[in-house]
């Protein structure tokens, strides 16, 4: 578990708890965890091989520590299969549903904000040939 979930569960047992979104963002802060609930969320459930896949920069350490945590936090379910092999998914939870239109909404922001900033880097590519032509 990271020092900043230990820290927060730390704060909510003792009551010196009093901010909301640092709550939110221990649950979902992680390089991986919104991509992850992002696709178990709009996709339903993968197996772990599945979500390595989409991942393909991701560890298997790292993977396997990201999803343990938001099992840990109510987010996704892992189900285990009696099947020769173990068949093992991972879905979201009624709980983490709820957290799906809060990651639509990033999406669609980084969304905007992309599009925005190649567009700047577009306008300024061509002032910049533009300089250089005059100069």
């Amino acid at each position: 578990m990271s020092d900043i979930r230990k820290e927060i569960q730390e704060k909510i047992r003792n009551g010196d708890f009093n901010c909301e979104k640092e709550l939110t963002l221990s649950i979902i802060s992680g390089k991986w965890k919104i991509v992850i609930l992002w696709h178990l969320g709009v996709e339903g459930p993968h197996r772990f091989s599945e979500l390595q896949r989409l991942f393909p920069k991701i560890t298997h350490k790292m993977l396997t520590n990201q999803l343990k945590e938001l099992i840990e936090d109510g987010i996704v379910h892992r189900e285990v299969y009696p099947e020769v092999p173990p068949r093992v998914e991972y879905s979201m939870t009624e709980l983490g549903m709820t957290l799906l239109p809060i990651i639509q909404m990033m999406y669609e922001w980084g969304k905007k904000r992309m599009a925005a900033i190649k567009k700047e880097m577009g306008l300024a590519e061509a002032e910049a040939e533009e300089v250089s032509k005059k100069g």
